[in-house]
């Protein structure tokens, strides 16, 4: 089990973004997967953590760049073009790590 947590988690944080990348952005797909992959550095509000990583801990609404607020600001991110990207980004992100707190329960 905990081998296909791991397979369906890291696979939507690096394959699928990269499908999304080129089906949607075709022209420019180098680009926005590289911008996915940047927007990965929201895990590092897990260095604030007493545990940094805890299989047995949901991600979502626990670290601050992965808190409800925080979620509402990448939301907005959608509204603006120079934003939508990395908003998109950031969102899939979370929407990755709320799948695995459905793991835990």
């Amino acid at each position: 089990m905990e081998f296909l947590q791991f397979t369906i988690h890291y696979g939507l944080h690096f394959i699928f973004p990269a499908l999304i990348s080129f089906v949607f952005f075709r022209k420019k797909w180098k680009v926005v997967y590289l911008i996915f992959l940047t927007t990965m550095l929201v895990d590092l509000d897990h260095l604030l953590a007493e545990k940094i990583f805890d299989p047995n801990r949901c991600s979502i609404n626990f670290h601050p760049l992965h808190s409800y607020l925080a979620i509402g600001i990448y939301i907005l991110g959608l509204f603006w073009s120079k934003t939508r990207i990395v908003a998109i980004g950031l969102l899939f992100h979370m929407l990755t790590d709320w799948l695995d707190c459905l793991w835990i329960n």
